[in-house]
């Protein structure tokens, strides 16, 4: 199986997709019609979340089982430390390498229930990502990833503290990092830069989201953890009483972000698709980044 730095060195630029785990037998069948909508496309990789606080974890761990062994998409298995001892992790990792899953992204994850709450590890588990990222390493030839903050995590005390966490993780193993939400390109070429600039050439890729509807779009504000910039607000609010135009707004500024990233040597763009594939299929149509398979 290949490896997400595998997918991401040929000569031109490529996309990944994002799922969350499915709620119901309902939610799954979706998310399986969304899966298959978008294999075609041939995604550099796509992965499964594990849902706010951990939740939801055996739903994501079967899912991502399933794209490895019944389609020929690249799946990149989430996995967290939250509720889980170090004895659980290994035996989650091991299941991961046995239908052939080579490629994680390593996150401490959200405490469960309020994910602003204290953060209290497991007993027997980690800390944080950095230790999960080894834990990873040491029981096989895996490619990690982790997650990066564009505007700093929460919990970090300024973007200094944060960027050198994130190298930290990177140091420790971690083969490229996946960026949060973020509205203007420059956001995540400033955290690029930071990285660089500690030494790191680690591969960052941008996540984006396409705002549909007011409600991605409120989403896509709580997720970024700033507020979104007036001229986005003016671009999209405008039409908060005609869902038809504000999807347009919102394809179009998801458009042109993505854009801008690619004139900037982006390698990748991550597309967080709320199970749905109509947005990402348009937007990376309109790129360019739609590829036969060979």
């Amino acid at each position: 199986m290949a490896t997400v730095l595998e997918r991401l060195r040929g000569p031109d630029p490529v996309f990944s997709v994002e799922f969350f785990p499915p709620r119901s037998d309902d939610e799954e069948r979706l998310l399986w019609r969304t899966i298959r909508e978008l294999e075609p496309l041939d995604p550099a990789y796509v992965s499964v979340t594990y849902g706010a606080g951990g939740t939801r974890r055996d739903r994501t761990i079967r899912t991502t089982g399933r794209v490895a062994t019944e389609t020929t998409l690249l799946p990149v298995a989430h996995l967290t430390a939250v509720d889980h001892s170090v004895a659980e992790l290994r035996n989650v990792i091991g299941w991961y390498a046995s239908v052939g899953v080579r490629n994680i992204l390593a996150i401490r994850g959200d405490p469960p229930g309020d994910i602003n709450g204290d953060w209290v590890p497991h007993p027997h588990g980690l800390t944080y990502a950095e230790d999960l990222v080894r834990l990873v390493r040491e029981l096989g030839d895996f490619c990690v990833g982790v997650a990066a903050s564009p505007y700093g995590h929460p919990r970090s005390p300024d973007l200094a503290t944060d960027t050198e966490h994130l190298v930290r993780k990177l140091r420790a193993g971690a083969d490229f990092a996946i960026a949060q939400l973020f509205f203007d390109a420059s956001d995540f070429l400033r955290l690029r830069d930071r990285v660089a600039d500690r030494g790191c050439d680690a591969v960052l890729v941008p996540g984006v989201m396409p705002l549909t509807t007011v409600r991605t779009f409120t989403k896509a504000v709580e997720l970024a953890g700033v507020p979104a910039p007036a001229r986005v607000v003016s671009r999209l609010m405008r039409w908060e009483d005609d869902p038809s135009s504000f999807r347009a707004a919102g394809i179009d500024l998801a458009t042109e972000l993505c854009a801008d990233l690619l004139a900037e040597s982006v390698p990748s763009l991550h597309f967080y698709t709320l199970n749905r594939s109509k947005a990402t299929r348009e937007v990376v149509s309109r790129l360019g980044l739609v590829r036969a398979r060979v």
